[in-house]
């Protein structure tokens, strides 16, 4: 049985909520607790306010956090009427929040060079994980896919993280590779030896990621989006098949061993 869920009550202030990039915002909020707590690939169950019909909480994961400013930093995509009703968010407006969810990634002991995956709006959660690698001292490669140049993000701070290669595809082929970003994987495991693996964005993709690492033999993780909708265990709704299984993603995740996940 999983240990009991981190995750607490939190509430924030909006400090900021831009729009990144098409259809995308970067909401900073003022927690100082969480953002001392937060650990990469870990989530947060976001209250959204003023719609009574809409009773469950909105899942994110976190682009960055800040424990000396008490600043946690999340991108999200308008998808439906709660993140609609986030994008309209100024400053100085308050909610809570429960968090820090589930557990992050683990990375093994021994690695020196790591390749991270992200798709669309997965690219938060490997973001936190290549800024860690490169706090710690581990080399990494990152590879970034969008449906379109105007809707990618995340390049410029992996860049800034000190990766050594950004590789970028579009599905339009207006930026970078034209096709799907899991199209670059090879030509990278081909040339660099790496010790791990880290995956988030579509199931399809990172089902493709899985198979290419182990093929490689390379450990792999994956950070599955499920909705998670009570966020400490109880309700059951975020469940995933794996080999073990079946797995609520808000307790044993949302990060798991790529290779024992069984529906993507």
């Amino acid at each position: 049985m999983p240990t009991p869920s981190p995750a607490r009550m939190h509430d924030f202030t909006v400090v900021s909520n831009e729009q990144i990039a098409r259809g995308v915002y970067s909401l900073v909020i003022e927690a100082p607790k969480l953002a001392s707590m937060l650990k990469p690939g870990q989530f947060v169950n976001i209250r959204v306010p003023g719609n009574a019909m809409s009773l469950l909480r909105i899942p994110l994961s976190y682009a960055s956090a800040n424990p000396e400013t008490g600043t946690v930093e999340i991108w999200y995509a308008v998808v439906g009427d709660g993140t609609e009703r986030m994008a309209a968010w100024t400053p100085g407006f308050t909610s809570d929040l429960l968090g820090p969810g589930g557990h992050g990634w683990s990375v093994p002991k021994d690695c020196r060079r790591a390749l991270v995956v992200g798709g669309g709006i997965g690219v938060p959660p490997v973001l936190c994980l290549g800024r860690e690698l490169s706090a710690r001292g581990i080399s990494f490669d990152a590879v970034v896919g969008a449906a379109s140049s105007d809707s990618m993000v995340g390049v410029p701070e992996f860049e800034r993280a000190g990766a050594g290669t950004v590789a970028v595809a579009t599905d339009d082929g207006s930026a970078g590779h034209h096709g799907f970003c899991t199209d670059l994987l090879a030509d990278l495991l081909a040339r660099n030896d790496y010790d791990y693996i880290a995956t988030c964005g579509p199931g399809v993709m990172m089902k493709k990621v899985a198979a290419a690492a182990a093929a490689a033999d390379v450990f792999c993780e994956a950070s599955l989006e499920r909705m998670m909708s009570c966020g400490f265990g109880a309700c059951s709704t975020c469940n995933v098949e794996t080999t073990d299984g079946m797995k609520g993603a808000c307790m044993c995740g949302p990060v798991f061993d790529a290779k024992k996940v069984v529906v993507w």
